[in-house]
């Protein structure tokens, strides 16, 4: 889960690039990603590749998302929050049936 925070963190910086052109967001960005890759690795090694990546993806696509919902007001439609509902309801069922 760690993994997927960092992975928010680093597309929160790749906004601030995009939106500020500052180094506070390339900062952001490359912290964000070494850290969010470090501890993907560290997942590795207990959890299966396809499920591990699975959990990480959804972690930041939802939580881009809800950064962008909250923070970048971003379209809050129920349509969208029902496809990250989805997601999520995805990357458990992958956890779950996965390890077995």
């Amino acid at each position: 889960m760690l993994a997927g925070f960092g992975e928010v963190i680093g597309v929160v910086g790749l906004n601030l690039i995009n939106t500020r052109k500052r180094l506070a967001g390339y900062a952001l960005m490359a912290c964000g990603f070494v850290i969010s890759f470090g501890l993907l690795t560290v997942a590795m090694q207990s959890i299966s590749m396809g499920t591990a990546y699975a959990i990480w993806t959804g972690i930041g696509t939802v939580g881009a998302t809800i950064i962008g919902m909250l923070f970048y007001n971003e379209s809050r439609h129920w349509v969208r929050l029902v496809c990250l509902a989805l997601i999520v309801c995805s990357a458990v069922g992958l956890k779950l049936i996965g390890e077995g």
